[in-house]
């Protein structure tokens, strides 16, 4: 019988993401459901304008969403530091990619994530990501060739996809094309994953099934 799927749009760079992983994949294992991950690099400079640009309501709803995110961070003990500075996320989104086809994937998504958070890794550095994957089984040379080849067309066009489908932000899971952004929305995932029929009573007129 094949697995319900669900597609899963994550940055390395998002603390909602990387607080996101644990009821995720407790989602998969207890429901049975296959979860495929896939990058939505987030461009901050693009929805969140320039340093200069940001009103004092700009960083009060930034400090206030990290505060956020940490007490999920500390419910679950993991470590959260707030981000030195605007990352570009291709290298590990790239690496989150290689890393699949690789059968490497869980020990670098998590490594990435809890590194990051814990300003022991520079998701922009490219031999940093090589240096992760080489520390979980897979090899930096052939990862190198992978960013320098076909990596940045495959990751534009995943992006592109995921806005075609509607995704702005992350985490954003997609469920037979429904879409539930937030970690707080796994639960109403997992409803509809039990009982896939309801959809067409919660999309109303916007069902396309």
């Amino acid at each position: 019988m094949t697995k319900p799927r669900v597609r899963v749009y994550t940055d390395y760079k998002s603390p909602y993401a990387y607080v996101a992983n644990k009821p995720l994949f407790e989602m998969e294992k207890e429901y049975g459901v296959e979860l495929e991950w896939l990058p939505y690099t987030l461009r901050v400079a693009e929805f969140m304008g320039t340093v200069e640009e940001r009103t004092p309501h700009f960083w009060r709803k930034v400090r206030y969403a990290y505060m956020d995110a940490r007490r999920y961070a500390n419910a679950q003990g993991l470590t959260m530091k707030g981000p030195r500075r605007i990352y570009d996320a291709f290298y590990s989104s790239a690496g989150m990619l290689f890393a699949q086809r690789h059968g490497i994937f869980r020990a670098y998504h998590d490594t990435v994530f809890s590194r990051f958070w814990n300003h022991d890794l520079e998701i922009d550095e490219l031999a940093d990501i090589s240096g992760v994957i080489a520390s979980v089984g897979g090899s930096a040379q052939d990862f190198e060739a992978y960013v320098n080849g076909p990596a940045r067309a495959e990751h534009d066009r995943i992006i592109t996809e995921a806005e075609e489908l509607g995704v702005f932000g992350v985490p954003t899971m997609v469920f037979n094309g429904e879409l539930f952004w937030g970690g707080d929305r796994i639960e109403l995932l997992i409803e509809r994953i039990k009982a896939p029929e309801t959809v067409k009573t919660a999309l109303g007129s916007r069902y396309r099934g």
